[in-house]
């Protein structure tokens, strides 16, 4: 199995962007700590727009990447990101060569 990577670029409300980076730090420590298929996870603030951010991640294979969408630590992060969000998220899978 190939290396998934996944590009998710959120835009986050005026105001908001304290909030949101808190909340996806605290999202970022836990992947790390305790997702073994996540080979990579960080948060980018746009230098262009301060209210766009990118995600990017990488993960071992799909399982991976599934098992990240199922955990819990990211289920729980929903309630507090979704107040900061400007926007759907727009969410771009990426197969690994």
């Amino acid at each position: 199995m190939s290396a998934v990577g996944v590009v998710a670029t959120l835009t986050v409300a005026e105001g908001k962007n304290a909030d949101f980076e808190a909340a996806f730090s605290e999202l970022m420590a836990a992947v790390r700590a305790n997702e073994p298929g996540n080979e990579f996870y960080s948060v980018f603030q746009s230098k262009d727009n301060p209210q766009q951010y990118k995600v990017l991640e990488r993960y071992v294979d799909q399982a991976a990447l599934d098992a990240h969408g199922k955990s819990e630590h990211f289920r729980a992060s929903g309630p507090k990101l979704a107040p900061c969000m400007a926007a759907a998220p727009a969410i771009e899978y990426l197969d690994g060569i």
